[in-house]
């Protein structure tokens, strides 16, 4: 499985939610797996984007898939990065 960094803002509909049903956001980590990804670790962090979530799914397209199909509930914008493991990244310089 790969790895990903899923950077997630909450809009003004999401805030509300969360102030009312915190529980939601693992309601949500729930329906990731569904979608074929694991949450393997999430913050609530400060600054521009309220969430750090640590995600494992089997390819690029999975993640995609997730991050559109949360985001268009309207409730939270998400940015979504590919993460290397660095003991791969270094193997990967020292191959080329």
């Amino acid at each position: 499985m790969k790895k990903f960094v899923m950077l997630s803002s909450l809009t003004d509909r999401g805030a509300k939610t969360i102030k009312v049903k915190p529980e939601r956001i693992k309601e949500v980590n729930k329906e990731v797996e569904k979608m074929g990804g694991k949450i393997i670790s999430q913050y609530a962090i400060l600054g521009p984007f309220d969430f750090l979530t640590i995600i494992s799914a089997p390819d690029e397209n999975t993640v995609a898939k997730i991050s559109l199909e949360i985001s268009q509930r309207g409730s939270v914008k998400i940015t979504t990065y590919p993460a290397i493991d660095v003991d791969d990244f270094i193997k990967s310089i020292k191959e080329n």
